[in-house]
């Protein structure tokens, strides 16, 4: 059994055990979640919603917070003398998938 769920903007093909990063969750570590779920299936029925599936239900259980690798950004300006360096670490939650049910 498989579903594609959506947080942060982005979506994600799951099934049950599986461990994702994904955008930062205003969550403790231990909560658990329910995902919006835009398709599930079970190997012979597929359900797909419009947008999202009312009666599918996928829980994850957040395993911790972080940060990712740092990123430069350096923009400037030939013959100008105009530089600017900006570095950016993108937050994120660690979930895992604890179950889902159609």
């Amino acid at each position: 059994m498989f579903a594609v769920v959506q947080t942060g903007g982005k979506q994600y093909n799951v099934t049950e055990n599986d461990v994702l990063k994904v955008e930062k969750l205003n969550a403790a570590v231990g909560d658990k979640l329910k995902l919006d779920v835009l398709l599930v299936s079970d190997g012979n029925k597929t359900v797909a919603g419009s947008p999202i599936v009312k009666t599918a239900e996928v829980v994850a259980e957040v395993l911790g917070q972080g940060k990712g690798d740092k990123i430069v950004v350096f923009k400037y300006k030939p013959k100008k003398n105009e530089r600017t360096k900006q570095g950016h670490r993108q937050p994120w939650t660690e979930i895992k998938i604890v179950s889902i049910k159609m």
